[in-house]
């Protein structure tokens, strides 16, 4: 081991092999044994120390000055190879890349990782049912989650294979120092494992149950209603129950660790009542699609393990120099995950990079699952959507806007047709589409006119007496901090809510206002105000809008005349821009924004 890692640090600039020193549990590394490790100087520790010396420190105190400039690191699980996407895989797509724009959108450096998980025995057994290699299946459907992600739009900066060269390496070296922390040990193993799941299950979590199609008995999860068998095996464990307080003690300080609440506590109970140490490999007489264990090629390392350090991977692990090893985004500030992975990203992964003195993600973010018909998307029932047909049937920002305006953190939101027909229709036909052509086609009055003649003035006393125009200045000036802010609570449903209400007030005032027949009576300064006060609004809203239907809202500040150096969030509040407007010899004869469905069935 020692001189596998001493190859390893070889190939890494800053590194030096040093006598291994663990002080996180009585666990201690033999005499002797030597590890790669990060030459740190004392200065530079505070970025790790500080925050996250022995795991429990609180994550969301005050932040590390040598850490303000890190970029906001957002991730989607790295989903598996062995099936085609769904729906569910684009939500979470498109959910870590709201994120990701929002920020952008605030003037941060971000980045978005994203891509598949191609190891373990879903995966083998796949191949063998295909007769092809492993890896030529997981080339050709780790093409079809790229070309999702494409499709989606994603922003994304990165795309992670867990069979590309450096997340190998970066597992190898993980492994080195996982085992030299002393958390690591050899025993015999038997118990509930689940193919489906990739993991074992302690007796308190399995049940007897009547196959519906066969109507024999078999043992299924109570967790996933997948099938699991007893199996025994000789493997490595890792010593999860000696991080038991630690883990706890984390919790206690971040209590908004995971979202949402109820997740947290499930994460909490899971800790308290059912931790068992963790069978972090496989024998290879079972299992040889995947990364060996280092100086055992007798054992393949745990697919979960190997799929969790794809996070570390692709922030540069551990190939950063010393001092530098945020710029690449570690710690991740948002893993986005969907709520049947929680114990592996928020029970497992914490304690593995306790183990190896790494910073912990800052949060977690676990969404439900989409239904049809009530019932879980599974390919096994044939209730999956095909997110490619949707977004040819439907286009991208309407799936986008229908994902994030229907879909629930908390909730299992139900997927349909009909529901995607309502949210067109109200949200973006009626709703935004219908309130930007009213006032950038309308001939009564000069957009850029109005923009020149009220930007930067403020309500007067006759403004106060009309409260419906005094309402919707409340309502554009605090769109943006009022979206800001769910954001920040991670729920771009809420922020998307928020947005959509600064629409819907819009189409309201401007319906009451009625400035066609105010212009009909050759009132011009009160025209000027009120489509000033709704353009206003509607480039407040596009602005926001732009991280959730990024084409759509380009579109309609194009056709608002808003420059491209205008259209970040400082320039979301009312009179923050005074040059935009087109004249009516400027204006193009737009197509509807959102056009009329042809099927809405």
């Amino acid at each position: 081991m020692a001189a596998a890692l001493r190859g390893a640090a070889s190939r890494l600039a800053g590194l030096r092999v040093t006598p291994c020193r663990t002080t996180q549990s009585s666990w201690t590394c033999p005499s002797g044994r030597t590890t790669a490790q990060l030459t740190i100087s004392p200065k530079r520790t505070g970025a790790f120390v500080r925050l996250y010396s022995n795991g429990s420190d609180n994550a969301a105190s005050i932040p590390d000055p040598e850490l303000q400039d890190k970029p906001y690191y957002v991730t989607t699980p790295i989903f598996y190879v062995n099936a085609s996407p769904h729906v569910g895989h684009l939500y979470s797509m498109v959910l870590a890349d709201v994120l990701k724009r929002w920020q952008v959108l605030k003037g941060k450096q971000a980045l978005l990782c994203t891509g598949t998980d191609e190891h373990g025995m879903k995966v083998q057994q796949a191949a063998e049912r295909k007769d092809v290699h492993p890896k030529a299946l997981c080339d050709t459907n780790s093409q079809t989650f790229r070309d999702l992600a494409a499709r989606g739009n994603l922003a994304n900066d990165y795309f992670v294979r867990t069979t590309d060269p450096d997340h190998r390496d970066a597992v190898e070296y993980f492994w080195g120092r996982l085992r030299d922390s002393g958390y690591v040990y050899e025993k015999t193993h038997e118990g509930w494992y689940c193919v489906s799941d990739e993991t074992f299950y302690p007796d308190n979590l399995v049940a007897r149950a009547v196959d519906p199609m066969t109507g024999k008995l078999r043992h299924v999860s109570i967790e996933s209603g997948n099938v699991v068998e007893w199996t025994q095996e000789r493997n490595y464990h890792f010593r999860l129950t000696a991080l038991r307080e630690r883990l706890l003690e984390f919790f206690k300080k971040n209590p908004t660790w995971v979202t949402p609440p109820s997740r947290m506590a499930e994460v909490v109970d899971w800790v308290e009542n059912h931790l068992e140490d963790l069978s972090i490999s496989r024998p290879v007489s079972r299992l040889d699609w995947g990364i060996p264990v280092p100086d055992d090629e007798s054992q393949t390392i745990y697919v979960w393990v190997d799929a969790l350090v794809n996070y570390l991977t692709k922030a540069g692990y551990p190939g950063l120099a010393p001092g530098k090893e945020h710029t690449g985004g570690w710690p991740a500030d948002v893993h986005v995950v969907g709520k049947d992975i929680v114990r592996f990203h928020c029970v497992y992964w914490p304690a593995l990079l306790m183990a190896v003195g790494q910073p912990l993600p800052r949060r977690v973010l676990s969404h439900g699952h989409w239904l049809m018909d009530n019932r879980k998307m599974s390919k096994s029932v044939g209730n999956v959507v095909n997110p490619f047909f949707a977004i040819d049937r439907w286009g991208v920002d309407t799936m986008r806007y229908f994902l994030i305006s229907r879909g629930s953190i908390t909730n299992d939101p139900d997927y349909s047709n009909k529901h995607i027909v309502e949210a067109y229709k109200k949200g973006l036909q009626t709703g935004l589409g219908n309130l930007v052509s009213r006032v950038t086609k309308g001939r009564a009055w000069n957009l850029r006119s109005a923009v020149r003649s009220r930007c930067g003035q403020h309500l007067e006393e006759s403004d106060v007496v009309d409260v419906d125009y005094a309402k919707q200045m409340q309502v554009a000036e605090k769109a943006a901090a009022g979206a800001d802010e769910h954001m920040d609570t991670l729920s771009p449903p809420s922020a998307l809510k928020h947005i959509m209400e600064l629409v819907y007030e819009s189409n309201k005032y401007l319906a009451y206002a009625a400035p066609w027949n105010v212009a009909k009576q050759g009132n011009q300064d009160e025209t000027e105000k009120i489509i000033y006060l709704t353009a206003e609004s509607i480039r407040i809203a596009a602005i926001l809008l732009q991280p959730f239907i990024p084409e759509k809202a380009a579109e309609i500040l194009d056709r608002l005349g808003v420059q491209e150096n205008r259209r970040g969030f400082d320039f979301a509040r009312v009179h923050a821009d005074d040059s935009y407007g087109l004249d009516p010899e400027d204006r193009k004869a737009d197509e509807a924004l959102f056009p009329r469905l042809a099927v809405e069935d």
